[in-house]
């Protein structure tokens, strides 16, 4: 058996990206389950006018996945423990210079990266710049300090697929396009040196026009959407879902080029809220299924989703406690090459079902809020938009058409409330500030249409174009081969989800509390 706890007091851990959702909570799991960890070194990226380790103490500590912790620790216990390094992954060397990298060298064990930029379809060079150069330059810094390499991936990487997707799958020349294992049309060097390319040549183009966005602080709107089309277009020819999963994927082959490196890849599926750590529910970023959440819990009725999908989803606190299997195993010399972390092959919850409970739970908060028909609720369900009504199971065709039609309602709606404002100023009657009132709810209705169609359909690879299910038997095996006692500490366990418990209790709580502030502030109309 793997002793998890004697393995990490004789090693030095480096976590890179323990600032984001899941490394706040691989940090927190690593301090609470294993304090006597031998060291832990953080690379954090220094705020404005804070230095990087100011920045850690003072607001990742306070985040609320590792608040308790570090209460329970102590502060001055964990500055004895962590040593903060100021960097940041998309720069050489992380950032990290020379007499840094010599006083590291031959004391960390293990690097884990849980570094990233999860976002379906930003600008190339900035996926690039997270998924792609941060992992050239984490190779780098592993290789310059003997120390092994645990790299979270993502299970998304496959593209396409329609079923179970193996783990033991080459990473080395896939693309999810490749016509069988003798297909090396994919060379990686390759398809980076022509995109860095593509992505100077837009700069340049940039520049040469007179715009300011070729500059480290300014883009113009030009420049983003030329470089949002640009990761589209080269995931789509090669079978990638969006450009997130495409620089995933090369950032898993830059790995599993270097030949002098020891190094693992985990990948979760859909990482969502906690079940148990740092406490059931929490969830930060919301760019996962929270959208989905929230527009289920808005009252979304029509939904273009494939009825026999499963949805891949693992609370944050496994794929914590996998990543700190992982990185023990690695550190034993006894890990596999990649590691899927998934639900639905011992697990399955297919999205119709989830749907259906989010949809009920929304009517029933609604039922107990008995809010009176008049204002926008009343506005809403005049042009057919109210939270009742039959839920409708869809095609992306049928989707469309419905909201094309509710588009033409609103703007009829709009219409006749125009003359009537027109007639209220002849006739000198009361009633303008109710049609405003109105006015603005059938703007922001519209707006939200537009903002629902559009996440839905980034969402469409993994609700309707795709049936995922990840094989996650090197994960079990690597459960298995733990003491008693660190099976408790680091609990591998997705077949025991209760799912209509977890979705009502920890999603859509979790969401509630934690996502939905933020989202109202960032996307006001939006949810």
């Amino acid at each position: 058996m793997t002793d998890v706890s004697q393995t990490l007091q004789q090693n030095e851990i480096f976590l890179i990206g323990g600032n984001g959702f899941l490394g706040k909570v691989v940090l927190g799991m690593l301090l609470d389950r294993y304090p006597q960890v031998k060291h832990i070194h953080m690379l954090v990226r220094p705020g404005r006018n804070v230095s990087a380790e100011d920045r850690f103490f003072r607001e990742v500590l306070a985040s609320p996945a590792l608040a308790p912790v570090a209460k329970k620790l102590g502060e001055e216990f964990l500055r004895g423990k962590i040593t903060i390094w100021a960097g940041d992954v998309g720069v050489p060397s992380c950032g990290l210079d020379a007499g840094s990298l010599d006083k590291l060298a031959g004391h960390v064990g293990a690097i884990i990266n849980c570094a990233g930029l999860v976002d379906f379809f930003p600008p190339v060079d900035e996926s690039f710049r997270s998924n792609v150069d941060g992992v050239e330059h984490v190779v780098a810094i592993s290789k310059h300090l003997g120390a092994k390499l645990v790299h979270v991936s993502t299970c998304f990487v496959c593209g396409g697929a329609d079923g179970l997707v193996e783990e033991t799958e080459p990473v080395l020349g896939f693309y999810p396009h490749r016509k069988g294992r003798d297909d090396g049309s994919f060379r990686h060097q390759e398809e980076l040196f022509y995109s860095r390319e593509r992505i100077r040549q837009i700069y340049d183009s940039s520049s040469s026009n007179g715009s300011t966005g070729s500059t480290a602080t300014l883009r113009s709107r030009e420049l983003q959407q030329r470089l949002v089309g640009l990761g589209k277009q080269r995931a789509e020819n090669w079978g990638w879902v969006n450009t997130y999963t495409y620089a995933k994927s090369l950032g898993e082959q830059i790995i599993a080029a270097e030949p002098n490196l020891d190094s693992s890849i985990v990948r979760p599926a859909i990482v969502e809220s906690a079940v148990r750590f740092p406490f059931p529910g929490w969830i930060e970023g919301g760019r996962t299924a929270a959208p989905l959440v929230l527009m289920a819990m808005g009252g979304l009725k029509d939904w273009p989703i494939r009825r026999d999908l499963p949805l891949e989803v693992v609370p944050v606190d496994l794929v914590a406690a996998a990543i700190l299997i992982v990185t023990a195993l690695h550190l034993n010399g006894r890990s596999e090459r990649v590691y899927q972390l998934g639900s639905a092959d011992v697990n399955p919850v297919l999205l119709e079902s989830i749907v259906r409970l989010l949809v009920r739970e929304s009517r029933r908060v609604q039922r107990t809020k008995r809010e009176p028909a008049r204002g926008p609720s009343m506005v809403y369900r005049m042009v057919g938009a109210g939270t009742g009504g039959p839920l409708r199971f869809l095609t992306v065709e049928e989707a469309r058409v419905r909201r094309i039609r509710l588009q033409d309602k609103i703007e009829r709606a709009q219409s006749f409330m125009d003359r009537l404002s027109k007639a209220l100023d002849k006739t000198g009657l009361p009633g303008r500030p109710t049609l405003a009132q109105w006015n603005a709810a059938l703007r922001t209705l519209s707006l939200q249409a537009t903002f629902r169609e559009q996440t839905l359909e980034q969402y469409l690879p993994f609700i309707q174009d795709h049936r995922y299910i990840f094989e996650s038997e090197h994960i079990r095996a690597a459960y298995a081969a733990l003491s008693e006692r660190d099976r408790e500490l680091l609990p591998w366990d997705p077949e025991k989800i209760e799912w209509n418990n977890y979705w009502i209790n920890h999603q859509v709580a979790g969401t509630q509390k934690w996502v939905q502030p933020e989202a109202v502030k960032d996307w006001s109309f939006k949810i």
